[in-house]
């Protein structure tokens, strides 16, 4: 009888380490995700982007250049801003092309150091979010 009371007491305490542990488990897997891991839906993205229309601009080599943006902003409220900095958007990359040749923007390396240094400059003028990417939706070069 004796036996039977200690067998029961052991199982009670195995099985309520096995149910604590695994809630610690669980509970310790959800709360160390890491922040923000979810991917923005499509439809997220559009909301937060903002269509730059058609620059035609000189070059340092006096080619022109045409070319149409999207610029994807971190949220709704960074969109908005950027919207409302269209005339600021605008100069930055003017200035930005006429210190730049036509050979600087060669290739797939010469636009991504374009489109990096348009992030860079744009986000140096928001307030209420960031430039995530800077997408090219038209590109034209005159020879």
């Amino acid at each position: 009888m004796k036996n039977n009371k200690v067998l029961t007491i052991i199982i009670i305490l195995l099985v309520a380490i096995i149910l604590i542990g695994g809630i610690a488990f669980v509970l310790f897997t959800q709360f160390n995700k890491p922040a923000g891991s979810q991917e923005p839906t499509i439809d997220e993205i559009v909301k937060a982007s903002v269509e730059v229309p058609e620059i035609t601009t000189n070059l340092a080599d006096n080619k022109i250049v045409r070319f149409s943006l999207k610029i994807q902003t971190s949220n709704e409220d960074a969109a908005d801003e950027l919207t409302k900095r269209d005339f600021q958007v605008k100069n930055i990359v003017i200035q930005e092309l006429s210190e730049l040749e036509q050979k600087d923007l060669e290739g797939k390396q010469g636009k991504q150091v374009f489109q990096k240094s348009l992030k860079t400059k744009i986000n140096e003028l928001m307030q209420e979010g960031e430039v995530q990417e800077v997408y090219f939706t038209s590109f034209i070069t005159t020879q």
